[in-house]
């Protein structure tokens, strides 16, 4: 999710409301925190794959998190980086690949399970448990197949989880990811979500032209605002922008050394009060039980974890304040 810094820590204050969204009417502010699945939960599954997804929803994941992207002929594939080099066989960029050449990706090849970094290149290859399941060359688990390791499109995706809210992060095209790219990609989501009657889909990127282009295109689809709109919102006493449903930001950001708190009581409390939910995302912050604990007691309405089956189980343990 969003990787910058937003605003000085001396600034984060509470300031004066903003005209409310409507709290009574936003679906999205939860008595439940929402076990959201980052990458369908990548420090326990496969990123982004359709393993990850079916595998995160049985284990009680309310919504899915993913990231798309966009191939060299206009497809619009769910993958977190800009290139595949990370998470699977291949190498490169996405946006010089075609759908085709993605397909003959193995989604799940540098996945290791365990340790504090799933994806290291630098483990035995007995550690890649599923490696070779996409390809034929591994059968794969019972009630899986070899499609459910490669990489998928958005549209398989929004058709195998009718039912399942899903976050979607656009990203850019290049490792510079320069804003203009964001963009295109917004273009390239907007033509996919463009006929849908789904009201469950939360659109997010920390481009805000990226997420303002979107809403133009698309304007009945929620979304979470960009860096812009959210420091609009946290300093400027200003809307966020149209459409927006919920803020979704990290615990903290170290900005030139300094720490600064983004999701705090306080803040939640008043997103609470103008209308708009809360959702927090933890890459820098890292997850524990101790800092799931501290979000829930905060009021936060969903928590993007990489660990959707232990923080089922904490969930069903540490209930949500009363005073929430």
């Amino acid at each position: 999710m969003l990787r910058r810094a937003l605003v000085p820590a001396a600034l984060l204050v509470l300031l004066a409301a903003v005209p409310a969204a409507g709290a009574a009417k936003n679906p999205w502010i939860e008595q439940r925190p929402l076990n959201i699945a980052h990458q369908g939960g990548e420090d326990e599954f496969p990123s982004n794959t359709m393993y990850a997804f079916k595998r995160s929803v049985r284990a009680g994941a309310d919504m899915l998190e993913l990231d798309v992207g966009v191939t060299k002929d206009g497809e619009v594939v769910v993958m977190h980086d800009t290139s595949v080099d990370r998470t699977t066989s291949g190498k490169g960029l996405i946006s010089t690949k075609t759908l085709a050449q993605m397909r003959r990706l193995d989604g799940a090849y540098w996945f290791a399970p365990g340790g504090d970094d799933a994806y290291k290149h630098d483990r035995s290859r007995s550690a890649y448990r599923f490696r070779g399941v996409a390809t034929g060359k591994k059968r794969p688990p019972r009630g899986f197949t070899a499609k459910d390791f490669r990489v998928p499109t958005l549209r398989e995706v929004l058709r195998a989880f009718p039912k399942t809210p899903i976050n979607i992060e656009i990203k850019g095209r290049t490792k510079d990811e320069h804003p203009d790219e964001y963009v295109q990609n917004a273009e390239a989501l907007a033509g996919v979500l463009s006929g849908t009657r789904r009201r469950d889909v939360i659109v997010v990127s920390f481009q805000q032209d990226a997420v303002d282009y979107f809403h133009n295109l698309v304007p009945k689809v929620p979304l979470a605002p960009g860096i812009n709109g959210s420091a609009k919102y946290l300093l400027g006493n200003e809307s966020p922008g149209p459409g927006v449903v919920a803020f979704q930001l990290p615990i903290t950001y170290t900005f030139q050394g300094t720490k600064l708190d983004i999701t705090t009581k306080d803040n939640v409390a008043r997103a609470h009060k103008d209308g708009y939910a809360w959702h927090t995302w933890l890459s820098n912050d890292g997850e524990s039980p101790a800092t799931w604990r501290k979000l829930i007691d905060w009021c936060v309405d969903g928590v993007m974890t990489a660990r959707p089956v232990a923080f089922e189980r904490l969930l069903k343990r540490h209930k949500r304040p009363a005073s929430c």
